[in-house]
């Protein structure tokens, strides 16, 4: 009894992935900034759910790999976009600290879907590769100069393809919405509804993981440059190595030495430090008492003062001898008539 009444308690799978989906269009569409407490919630509870919902499909084993697209049921192909809707909450996620787990984890369920959505042939496009071929290819095609131009221009071409493809699939989901979810729709309609839905994200999670390629190189990047940095300042805490001469034998050494008289046998401070234990520096004699040093200023302003006077006085003298020799307009004598 307890068993089935906690059955009951369990939501069903439809309404998993209803309120999921949800979710997920408020918070595509919502105004708030990502890393707000409401959006977060959201992006945790959509998580959750489609846990749940993933746990679901593989417990009835609902899709497999034997069957074709046209023998899945019309109300179930909506149940393949569990691994895209959980790629993009991933990406919602806002936890710098683990980044590039997150990013991670939401290229993996992005690949997942588009492995699916390829098995099944809901439609053509080109699987992305894995992390580590594509960081191969890299490496390998880093000179070719002309790939790498062909391998761009192929890539934005792929990028305007894609974008048409959104636009109509958008255009004719809008047409179909008002009947599909009134439940007027015929199972055509709803099958085909669904349908542009699939290949509606597979056009996203290809944008998706291009964006999270290039996010993860950046980061990485970063985390390499952190590394170096802080292997360099390891290097630069090291203490300096102390000079040497490369001889063939010690008898050579000491007879040549070094290409100047003599290496240094200490630096300045250990000098200092040794001159100071010993008490030999000049600022280390026996300090003079304040009254000596008053008594040595006093004696030495005086001699100071008397020499000025004595030197005032000859100038005085000597200024009073010229003028007795040289009266007043003594000059001029040899003008007058």
């Amino acid at each position: 009894m307890a068993t089935a009444e906690g059955w009951l308690l369990v939501p069903r799978l439809p309404e998993l992935f209803k309120t999921s989906k949800q979710l997920l269009d408020e918070v595509e569409v919502a105004t708030e900034p990502t890393g707000s407490q409401i959006i977060q919630a959201k992006v945790f509870k959509g998580l959750a759910l489609l846990k749940k919902a993933a746990e679901m499909l593989l417990e009835l084993d609902l899709f497999s790999r034997n069957e074709d697209l046209e023998e899945i049921a019309s109300s179930d192909l909506k149940y393949l976009m569990v691994p895209a809707f959980q790629g993009a909450f991933a990406m919602k996620q806002v936890n710098p600290s683990k980044r590039l787990d997150h990013l991670q984890w939401a290229r993996e369920h992005f690949l997942n879907y588009l492995t699916q959505c390829q098995y099944y042939h809901v439609a053509e496009f080109e699987l992305p590769q894995t992390q580590t071929n594509s960081a191969e290819n890299n490496t390998a095609n880093s000179s070719l100069a002309y790939s790498s131009l062909v391998a761009m221009a192929s890539q934005r071409q792929a990028r305007r393809e894609r974008y048409k493809q959104k636009k109509e699939v958008d255009h004719r989901l809008s047409a179909l919405k008002s009947a599909v979810e009134s439940g007027q729709a015929d199972d055509e309609r709803v099958r085909e509804y669904y349908l542009l839905h699939l290949r509606r994200w597979v056009c996203i999670s290809l944008e998706e993981i291009e964006s999270i390629d290039q996010e993860i190189k950046i980061l990485r990047g970063k985390d390499s440059s952190k590394e170096a940095s802080t292997s360099h300042s390891s290097r630069q805490d090291r203490r300096p190595m102390k000079p040497f001469v490369l001889t063939r034998n010690m008898v050579q050494a000491k007879v040549f030495g070094a290409c100047y008289p003599s290496l240094a046998s200490m630096t300045v401070n250990d000098w200092y430090e040794q001159h100071r234990k010993f008490g030999a520096l000049p600022d280390q004699g026996i300090p003079k008492k304040t009254s000596e040093f008053r008594t040595a200023a006093q004696r030495q302003d005086q001699e100071q003062e008397e020499e000025d006077d004595e030197r005032a006085l000859h100038r005085a003298r000597d200024w009073d001898d010229w003028k007795d020799s040289h009266p007043r307009g003594y000059g001029n004598r040899q003008n007058m008539g």
